[in-house]
């Protein structure tokens, strides 16, 4: 950055002496330039080159504004500057940075220096500087120029070149290379290779020299290095043995790093010192090794002679060989016989080491449970060391079994076990030892471990802790729930697994199983709901078994009553019409509704208008304690002030179970609901505004635009067209050939003449059933005006005419009946319905007579007889009856 900043400020500086020798003031201020001097190379830091003087005018009564400075060279370089020796004198000076190379930098610089006095009066010379060049010493290149150059040289060797030496002169000039001292059996040439003179025998010879290679110039100067080189020894003798063994004897399972041999050798390279030899085993073997630099022969693995291959071949042979180097060098072998020599050192041995045995409970003494012998052995080579013998039986019950003898090892029972007597310990399984023992020292021995079962006898049958067990349910538990359990045991011990299961009962109906048993735990659990109104008591028979034998015992569910069941009313559903100006506390058409509990009272009802009862204009009555309660209008309509709006009342009622449960027990008493749904239909006087809801159409338009990307969508639809055509064409012409041969031809008359069917006729039975209906009400019909006369109690309906006695009504009853399949020509009801009302019941009366045989309809309630002829007047205002039917 400070170089940077200096160069730009003598651009600067040139830039102002041009303009100012421009401008035509400058005038010679710089005595003693231009001139021409010489620096030598190599020249250190604030060498003198030249010195130069300044005069000023004497108008410059201040001296010199701008001190003698180098403003440009040629070529560009720092390695001068101006120092001031006092006064005005000043002198040129190296700077040392860049030393000064006359081999490598330019031999001439050009100085431009630039002064400057007070009274603006400006000079500019050039100081030509010449660097002569100066005799330098050699240089060593490569590695001996950094450090000093070790040379390792093998014995035997030819004498041949070692070494390259580079060295340089910075002059370029011829250099002569030397050796000291001159008696070391090497010598140098003018290239710088170094050679030796002889081969070199390491037992004779020294084994290192150190030489002082030295290279001159032609001016005498000279550098000096050190190369240092070292005699390497070879082997060239072969090592030989000089131990004498060759057969050695080991007993068999020696403990590892156990030492064998010691084999030791000699190699007549070493001379007196001691030999550098490496020891091996060539031969494969596991059971040694060897220590490569000392020759000890050690057990390293273990050595079973009982087992393959040393049972058969106790010898072991090995091939030891020793080297001088280890590798490609001298080396010998020798072979070592090993014989391994049989030890007492395995005990005898059983397989299986556990016997399980099972014996059946009571059985006889002297039964042979297993004979020991055949299963042992004992794997010694020597005879005198596998004999062994079968002592020590013990264990818990031991003296119920007992060995024959120490040497055969049969082991047999001496008593007879009953799992169930009260002096037995209740033992299933005795576990008994033998020890198999080495008859040769040390006596190894092993255990022997016998497991023997006794098998109990199944000899009791499962007995029930009850024989009967009776379970009280509710009729509202869940499906799954468990609703007690039986149990039974078996005196058998051990005692047998019981299985339960259930043989005979436990259906209903409607259910082939509704009850089931765990077959482990005993534990009865439901499958379906119960219901005290259908069934209140369940039967059925459990059987326990222990797999061979089996008993059984009964078990009675009695269920307990809940009240789980609806009210269920008729209607639970009817649609009602009342004129606007009905009358507040008439029975609304004499509807009522009757409703049954299969497990309520019927006073235990209550009846209350949950939903759509808007300004409370309806209510039922008695709104409890009966099974019965008639509709009621309440609150008289009110259209005209806006208080009511709604023409059409949807009441949804609901009817409980709860009347004769007191306040305190309805948070803990099941309480059962029922619906009925009623739709009420105000009809408005004439006069009566209905306010309308403008309505409003949607058009919704749709569009198909061609898209020049779908274009083979007509081509689809014209293919599929003429697809279409040609079958339509190809079934036609299948249709008529089919019409030619079965049709036959004008004139001839059918092959088969089938016998025409008479179709059945319909029998038409009319039955009129008179009731006597008491009209004892009046009201006005809120769309014609006409006064009409009903029935309180059935609800029925007629015109009143102040000129006719009351009639009674007729009821009619058609009932068809067909012979067989329905035929043509059977008169229907439907189609008698064509004709006006008073015709029919005319053609009625004429055709039939009265029944003698009661109609269904006079065991119709009186509700019920009103709703029926209520839906027949509306049936027949339809049609356009112009008064009610009589």
């Amino acid at each position: 950055m400070k170089d940077s900043v200096i160069k730009a400020m003598k651009t600067m500086l040139l830039f102002l002496i041009l303009l100012g020798v421009v401008s035509g003031r400058r005038i010679q201020l710089l005595k003693g330039l231009p001139a021409t001097s010489t620096v030598e190379e190599n020249s250190a830091a604030g060498v003198l080159v030249y010195s130069f003087n300044v005069t000023v005018s004497p108008l410059a009564s201040g001296g010199v504004a701008i001190l003698p400075t180098i403003v440009n060279s040629n070529p560009l370089t720092e390695a001068f500057d101006i120092e001031s020796k006092g006064g005005l004198e000043y002198r040129v000076v190296t700077t040392g940075n860049p030393v000064l190379d006359y081999e490598t930098m330019p031999k001439s610089f050009d100085l431009q220096i630039f002064v400057e006095d007070t009274n603006g009066r400006t000079d500019l010379n050039i100081l030509t500087i010449q660097v002569t060049d100066k005799n330098e010493h050699p240089v060593f290149r490569g590695n001996i120029a950094i450090q000093t150059v070790t040379i390792y040289m093998l014995e035997g060797i030819p004498p041949g070149r070692i070494y390259q030496v580079d060295a340089a002169d910075p002059e370029n000039a011829k250099l002569e290379y030397s050796l000291l001292p001159a008696t070391v059996p090497f010598l140098i040439r003018e290239s710088g290779d170094i050679f030796s003179t002889k081969e070199f025998d390491y037992e004779k010879d020294p084994h290192c020299y150190f030489l002082n290679v030295t290279v001159t110039d032609p001016g005498g100067l000279n550098s000096t290095k050190t190369v240092n080189i070292y005699i390497i020894n070879t082997n060239d003798e072969r090592p030989y043995f000089t131990t004498k063994q060759r057969i050695y004897r080991i007993p068999e399972e020696q403990n590892p790093g156990t030492i064998v041999a010691n084999i030791t050798a000699k190699d007549p390279d070493d001379e007196d010192s001691p030999s550098r030899l490496f020891y091996s085993i060539q031969s494969s073997d596991r059971h040694f090794s060897i220590n490569p630099a000392t020759g000890v022969l050690q057990v390293t693995g273990r050595i079973d002679r009982d087992a393959l291959p040393l049972r058969l071949h106790p010898n072991l042979s090995l091939i030891v060989r020793v080297e001088d180097s280890p590798s490609s060098g001298h080396a010998s072998e020798m072979e070592v016989t090993i014989i391994v020599d049989d030890i007492n050192d395995n005990p005898p041995e059983c397989n299986p080491s556990a016997f399980r045995k099972e014996a059946n409970e009571n059985m006889a003494p002297g039964t042979l449970l297993v004979d020991l012998r055949n299963y042992c052995k004992d794997i010694d080579v020597d005879p005198s060391n596998n004999q062994f013998s079968f002592t020590g039986l013990s264990g818990f019950g031991s003296n119920n079994f007992s060995l024959d003898s120490t040497v055969s090892g049969r082991l047999v029972m001496t008593g007879t076990i009953d799992l169930e007597s009260p002096a037995n310990p209740g033992v299933e399984v005795y576990t008994l030892t033998v020890r198999v023992q080495d008859i040769a020292h040390p006596n190894y021995s092993n255990i022997i471990y016998i497991y023997i079962r006794i098998k109990p006898v199944n000899e009791f049958f499962p007995v029930f802790s009850n024989l009967s067990y009776v379970f009280s349910v509710s009729e509202i538990t869940k499906a799954g729930s468990s609703i007690g359990r039986v149990h039974a045991t078996d005196k058998d011990w051990p005692p047998n697994v019981i299985t339960y299961s259930i043989v005979a009962g436990a259906g209903t109906r409607d259910y082939t199983n509704i009850f089931w048993i765990s077959p482990t735990k005993g534990d009865v659990r439901i499958l379906a709901g119960l219901d005290y109104e259908t069934t209140q008591k369940h039967m059925f028979t459990v059987q326990a078994s222990d797999q061979e034998t089996s008993t059984t015992a009964s078990v009675t569910v009695s269920v307990l009553e809940v009240n789980d069941e609806e009210p269920v009313c008729s209607p639970n559903f009817f649609s009602l019409q009342i004129p606007v100006s009905l009358a507040v506390g008439t029975n609304i058409n004499g509807f009522r509704i009757e409703c049954q509990d299969r497990d309520s009272d019927p006073r235990s009802f209550r009846y209350f208008i949950n939903e759509g009862n808007k300004n409370n204009h309806f209510i039922f009555s008695p709104s409890a304690g009966s099974n019965t309660s008639r509709l009621i209008l309440a609150s008289k309509f009110d259209y005209e002030s806006g208080l009511d709006t709604n023409w059409i009342y949807s009441l949804r009622v609901h009817i409980t179970d709860d009347n004769l449960v007191s306040a305190r027990d309805k948070t803990t008493h099941s309480i059962k609901t029922g619906t009925v749904t009623l739709s009420i239909r105000v009809i408005p006087n004439p006069t009566t505004v209905t306010t309308t809801t403008p309505g409003f159409t949607v058009v919704t338009k749709r569009e198909n635009l061609y898209s020049p990307s779908a274009w083979y969508v007509p081509f689809v639809i014209t293919l599929g067209s003429l697809l279409l055509l040609g079958l339509l064409g190809y079934l036609g012409l299948l249709l008529l050939t089919r019409l030619r041969t079965r049709c036959p031809p004008a004139g001839r008359a059918p092959l088969i003449n089938a016998p025409e069917k008479k179709k059945p006729k319909k029998e038409v039975v009319v039955t009129m059933t008179e009731l006597n209906t008491v009209f004892d009400g009046e009201a006005i019909d809120p769309v014609t005006g006409r006064v009409y006369e009903f029935n309180t109690q059935s609800g029925a309906r007629r015109w009143k005419k102040s000129n006719e006695p009351l009639q009674p009504m007729l009821a009619v009853q058609v009932t068809s009946s067909a012979t067989e399949n329905s035929g043509q020509g059977t008169e229907r009801p439907e189609a008698s319905s064509k004709k006006e009302p008073s015709e029919k019941r005319k053609e009625l009366t004429a055709a039939t007579k009265p029944a003698a045989k009661p109609s269904a309809w006079q065991s119709e309630t009186p509700g019920q007889a009103g709703l029926r002829l209520q839906k027949q007047k509306e049936e027949s205002e339809d049609r356009g009856l112009s008064s009610p039917a009589p």
